[in-house]
């Protein structure tokens, strides 16, 4: 069976990115002990990823770089923001311990869309946060091999996630 949309892929791979002086610095690495499993089409991932293994099958390897157009996009200024500190009041939640810098918080926005946000600097009345992807303007270089395809159930279809090894138990 081929990597193709609607199919749950498992695959291991090591990531690379460009560090400042121009090296490539692994940055992840998914062993045989715990693959990635995914639905392809629907998994969220960086169309450029899913459209390099798209026709590969089980025990195929793969070699390629994903440029920043096809991946997270390109680094956008706009998505640093300053939000009022009494957006993070809550009862359940200690401010003091949420709103330290480095720390990435999922959030929505107007529109109802989940998206997370690093906190970049916290002052008196207002959180700076950052919400580029961390891998954003960033080449990916992916090497890898493919561990198993077989279809998705239409149930992992409709819920958009993988069930039972590798992915979601309920």
């Amino acid at each position: 069976m081929k990597v193709e949309k609607n199919n749950v892929v498992a695959l291991i791979y090591s990531l690379r990115i460009p560090d400042t002086e121009g090296e490539m610095d692994v940055v992840e690495v998914v062993t045989g002990e715990d693959p990635m499993y995914f639905i392809h089409g629907i998994s969220g991932l960086p169309e450029g990823f899913e459209k390099q293994i798209e026709g590969l099958v089980a025990g195929d390897t793969f070699d390629f770089t994903v440029g920043a157009e096809d991946g997270y996009g390109e680094y956008d200024p706009e998505a640093i923001v300053d939000l009022p500190k009494s957006v993070f009041q809550t009862d359940e939640v200690n401010q003091d311990e949420l709103l330290q810098v480095g720390n990435v918080i999922p959030m929505t926005n107007e529109d109802g869309d989940r998206m997370h946000g690093q906190i970049v600097e916290v002052k008196d009345d207002v959180v700076i946060m950052n919400f580029n992807h961390p891998l954003a303007g960033k080449e990916m270089h992916f090497e890898g091999q493919i561990v198993s395809v077989r279809a998705a159930t239409p149930e992992e279809i409709s819920h958009g996630h993988v069930h039972g090894v590798g992915g979601v138990h309920h």
